[in-house]
């Protein structure tokens, strides 16, 4: 008799296999990746403990002998000596082409246009913000399967919730260039919103201001029961931590007189140096800025008051939009019994302050700012995955910008109205406009402007064999679907014939499938390389321990040894860290597990020992 394997939905046919799905925040200063473990959602740590990724990526010089790419700590570190090969804040680029771009001018390293979209001229060739992000995201992946031994079964990432349609399908292409599979895109404000509702049994009308180093999003939603309902969304994609610093970089040339333009090497300082001024303004009463200029060093005291005052246009920029997205919501500011702070930027004091006046009540930060996105991220991925049996987790997100298509004299028709809830599909019926018509161009497009020329386009097709008619006699509904990453689909079909066409958008920023292709071929291509380089990080490290513990146990029990022994591992340490010092992964290997195998009856001698100081001045019947 044939059995039945009967499961929970979504569940796992075996009870006792888990998949391995986290959650990521690909954030405009630094990233993360989390994952549920033994009931808690936690980040999950690198080799060096620790959880915080910059987003920067630093490209190496292949005609002199570099290979490959720092990603990091490690490019972070070059940022100043090679600001043009090492590329940060890359989610600014993310689906946009080099016009839309704001203040690409700034920005130490060059961004020119290609295909129609924005991409960043490197040492190594020209890199779309998709190859860059797919560096980062690889390297949480890594950090992933590390953790669990065992390969990711997929992500939930987060995108701001002001992101459109071609930011987001620009994330899910550097996602697939990084081998994840993308199990959901979510709004980081909701990400916030289920992290801490989850931990502290929230209910009711929330606000999430999410100020994040190139972003700003703010979201009213109302938790009822484990249903996390977004009321409305809005903010600006090109507004974050970023421009704080570029606000307070201004401030201090301006005060220094400094008129003359910066080069790359130049501003890459004056910006690291500005983002440490404001960071340490956060509980100092003063600092002083200090940079190197014109071959000249610049030093400008700064209080809190001067920061809050060369910034005061970008806070005020977030508070009308968190007043325009309450007018959205339909809810007054004394309705909102908390508001959630998301965001390392939100540490500002100026920030915090602005927040509790405006709304009557201190905001609430009892969650790390950094990490909770990623940390709500890592839930919804493990529910996604069959994981969790919490089924009373529903999310109902809204799409932040309105769909629709363009109309005689340019003009725009809205299908799918902002804050819309998605899933969703909307259909609206349109008609010929000539005698004999047998085809119909259809622009896809997405804002809140009335002109199509002042929207985002994001796809054109057509749809063809219409019978010939009077004009004004055919009917053609024009569907509009949107999935649960926040993903367009539009279809058109004559209702009297049935001929239909449709399209699945994919915002023209300029990556084609076959880009997407040949870039995965590269990434195969250059996974031995990228493989060598993890072992021999990783080889470094236990070398490193290895080194570290025998010089530990020298300094305790070294007269133990004999001088004949003791020369031996003294000369065995020495070689190790020569050997560390190379590239060669084996030989560090091998190097490490001699000194390991020398030092094992130096251990035995130290056990021994401290068996027998444990036992000393004690009788047998009280052992």
């Amino acid at each position: 008799m044939a059995l039945l394997q009967i499961s929970e939905p979504g569940q796992s046919l075996d009870p006792h296999q888990r998949r391995v799905a986290v959650g990521i925040d690909l954030g405009t200063t630094h990233s993360l990746v989390a994952a549920v473990r033994h009931g808690v959602a936690e980040c999950l740590p690198a080799i060096d403990g620790r959880v915080i990724l910059p987003s920067v990526v630093r490209y190496l010089d292949p005609a002199q002998g570099g290979s490959g790419r720092q990603i990091g700590f490690e490019a972070l570190a070059a940022q100043v000596q090679d600001p043009a090969n090492t590329v940060s804040s890359v989610k600014r680029l993310m689906g946009r082409n080099r016009a839309q771009v704001a203040d690409v001018d700034t920005l130490a390293y060059t961004v020119v246009e290609q295909d129609g979209m924005a991409v960043v001229d490197t040492v190594a060739g020209r890199k779309t913000p998709m190859e860059v992000s797919a560096e980062i995201l690889a390297t949480l992946r890594f950090r992933a399967e590390d953790s669990f031994d065992d390969e990711l079964y997929g992500a939930v990432i987060t995108v701001p919730a002001y992101f459109d349609d071609a930011q987001r399908q620009a994330t899910k292409d550097a996602a697939q260039l990084a081998g994840i599979n993308v199990l959901r895109l979510i709004n980081e404000p909701t990400a916030a919103a289920i992290a801490y509702g989850l931990d502290n049994g929230s209910e009711g009308v929330y606000a999430i201001y999410d100020l994040g180093g190139g972003t700003f999003d703010i979201s009213i939603l109302r938790l009822t029961q484990g249903v996390f309902e977004v009321m409305a969304t809005g903010g600006d994609s090109a507004l974050g931590g970023d421009d704080y610093d570029q606000a307070l970089v201004a401030w201090v040339l301006a005060q220094q007189g400094v008129t003359t333009p910066l080069n790359a090497s130049e501003r890459a300082a004056v910006q690291a140096e500005a983002r440490r001024v404001k960071e340490a303004l956060s509980a100092a009463e003063r600092e002083t800025f200090r940079a190197v200029v014109a071959g000249q060093t610049i030093e400008q005291p700064v209080t809190p008051a001067d920061f809050e005052a060369c910034t005061s246009a970008l806070t005020a920029r977030t508070m009308s939009a968190v007043r325009k997205v309450l007018r959205d919501a339909g809810v007054t500011r004394d309705e909102v019994q908390g508001v959630v702070m998301v965001g390392g930027s939100t540490r500002m004091p100026v920030i915090r302050r602005s927040v509790g006046e405006f709304f009557g009540r201190e905001p609430l930060v009892n969650l790390n700012p950094d990490e909770v996105v990623a940390l709500g991220a890592a839930v919804q991925a493990n529910a996604l995955a069959g994981n969790s049996r919490d089924g009373d987790l529903l999310l109902l997100d809204v799409i932040p910008l309105s769909l629709g298509i363009e109309t005689m004299g340019g003009l725009v028709e809205r299908i799918v109205p902002r804050n819309s809830a998605i899933p969703t599909a909307l259909a609206q019926d349109f008609t010929t406009y000539q005698d004999g018509q047998t085809a119909l161009a259809l622009h896809v497009v997405q804002g809140e402007r009335d002109l199509v020329a002042d929207c985002r386009s994001l796809a054109r097709f057509e749809l063809r064999g219409i019978p010939p008619m009077v004009a004004g006699a055919a009917r053609i509904r024009v569907t509009f679907t949107v999935d649960a990453d926040g993903l367009l689909s539009v279809s058109a079909k004559e209702q009297g014939s049935g001929v239909e066409a449709r399209v699945d958008v994919k915002p023209a920023y300029g990556l084609s499938d076959e880009q997407i292709a040949a870039m995965l071929q590269d990434s195969f291509a250059t996974a031995e390389q990228d493989i060598q380089a993890r072992a021999l990080v990783e080889a470094r490290v236990d070398a490193d321990r290895m080194i570290a513990a025998t010089r530990t146990a020298l300094a305790a029990d070294a007269d133990l040894l004999s001088p004949a022994d003791r020369e031996r591992i003294d000369a065995l340490m020495v070689a190790l860290s020569q050997t560390a010092a190379g590239d060669d992964a084996n030989a560090i290997v091998n190097a490490t597990s001699e000194l390991a195998k020398t030092t094992e009856p130096f251990a035995a001698l130290r056990m021994n020992r401290g068996i027998q100081q444990a036992l000393s001045g004690k009788k047998l019947e009280e052992v």
